[in-house]
């Protein structure tokens, strides 16, 4: 079965000159820092929120708070996930009220992830404001969602998809458009007993 062509936007040196830019425009946009924490959505938010805490803290002197949001129990599709959905532990070990909270993913799409970070943010307090910061932004939002710091804005067809490689999770960090595989028409239905156990 042949590879899906994939295409690199981003290598490891534009990786890291997107967030130092970011750290940057968060710092310069935020002048009491006291105030800021940093939440990096699981997976691949997390390292690059890490990423983001030492920049930071580099620019700054200071290391800002950084907690761990898994999104999973907000999902708006968990029934359809059902027990394929893995949990895995939310770690916020500071108060978020009146904070202003610097949410961070990899990657935004339609805006569904960012919805339920939102939720599940909310379960921890009532921050002064949330602002959202991601590697990529691919466009084709269903949901009113912005991001407020971007390192790359990546147009893409709903044919394509992007993968997000981190050092931390991936062994190299590079940023790929990934042509989804073809789906296969056939018509046969699968064998009874295989029908009736999916019920």
């Amino acid at each position: 079965m042949a590879e899906p062509k994939s295409t690199s936007v981003m290598d490891a040196d534009k990786v890291d000159r997107s967030l130092t830019r970011i750290a940057h425009e968060i710092v310069e946009r935020h002048r009491e820092i006291a105030q800021l924490v940093l939440v990096g959505v699981r997976t691949r938010g997390v390292p690059l929120a890490r990423r983001l805490q030492h920049k930071i803290g580099v620019i700054e002197g200071k290391e800002l708070p950084l907690g761990i949001l898994d999104i999973n129990l907000y999902r708006d599709d968990i029934t359809s996930v059902g027990p394929s959905a893995i949990l895995k532990e939310t770690i916020i070990h500071f108060p978020i009220d009146e904070r202003r909270v610097i949410l961070v993913d990899d990657v935004l799409f339609t805006g569904r992830t960012v919805r339920a970070a939102l939720d599940g943010l909310m379960d921890f307090g009532r921050p002064r404001s949330i602002e959202l910061a991601v590697l990529v932004d691919r466009g084709h939002r269903e949901l009113p969602i912005r991001a407020d710091y971007v390192g790359k804005n990546v147009p893409t067809g709903l044919d394509e998809m992007v993968q997000v490689l981190l050092q931390e999770e991936d062994g190299r960090d590079e940023v790929l458009i990934v042509k989804k595989p073809e789906k296969k028409e056939g018509r046969r239905s699968p064998p009874r007993e295989t029908a009736r156990a999916a019920r």
